[in-house]
């Protein structure tokens, strides 16, 4: 069977496609989502306790935001799916048929990014914040700004985990290779704590904990792409 080569204008119109479908499925996962929200609220706020809000539509405003990042999250293995499914126009057809295995294994990750980042980061995070303030002040935290600390924490931390796919991916195309990696350890510990300093609240302790994990991933990136066979026809660096 003799590759498909698309023009750019058919993928832009891929992309459209592909990009309302995932709206209008994380819309409906949202909505699915609001239906609890009670509950869901009452669960995410346990580790900081008592909330307050501070103007009259924040209370609405901060349910439709845990609404939409539940729905997200819900959505995510059919946005993951179209996401996938958009790079694969980029390959040959023999290759494509590692876009499935690619696209579960990056759910998998996905969910265990958010979780790690929902019921261990955040947690963490809250009671070191909270116990650097003297003792004499009163913490108020408001409800849309704990809903929007928890969701970018847990989000971040879902798409973050993908680092050991997106270096097998990139070795599979052949723009890295397992030695090029292994070599440029340096350079990507800087780069980890670089991304990690811009994606998280501006505090050491919580750099680091992004950091950690994200050295971590990247060691594990390295070994499993060390798996994978790479297309020797574009390798680009090596």
């Amino acid at each position: 069977m003799t590759d498909k080569k698309l023009t750019l204008v058919q993928h832009l119109e891929e992309l459209r496609i592909r990009l309302i479908k995932s709206i209008v499925f994380i819309i409906v996962c949202s909505v699915f989502v609001y239906t609890y929200i009670e509950d869901i609220l009452l669960f995410l706020t346990k580790p900081i306790g008592r909330l307050v809000f501070i103007s009259p539509q924040e209370a609405f405003m901060a349910n439709l935001k845990i609404a939409l990042w539940g729905g997200l999250f819900l959505a995510s293995p059919f946005v993951i799916y179209q996401v996938w499914g958009f790079v694969s126009t980029g390959l040959r057809d023999s290759e494509r048929k590692n876009i499935f295995i690619f696209g579960c294994f990056s759910f998998v990750l996905f969910v265990l990014g958010c979780l790690f980042g929902c019921l261990v980061i955040v947690p963490v995070g809250i009671k070191f914040l909270m116990s650097s303030a003297p003792g004499f002040i009163t913490p108020m935290i408001t409800l849309d700004n704990y809903i929007s600390f928890l969701g970018t924490l847990t989000f971040v931390f879902g798409l973050v985990f993908q680092l050991p796919l997106i270096i097998m991916f990139l070795t599979k195309i052949g723009l890295v290779s397992p030695k090029l990696l292994s070599r440029r350890w340096r350079e990507a510990v800087v780069i980890i704590f670089i991304a990690a300093a811009v994606l998280t609240p501006p505090d050491v302790f919580s750099q680091l904990l992004m950091a950690g994990p994200l050295v971590i991933l990247y060691i594990i990136g390295v070994f499993l792409s060390k798996l994978v066979k790479p297309n020797k026809k574009i390798t680009l660096l090596s």
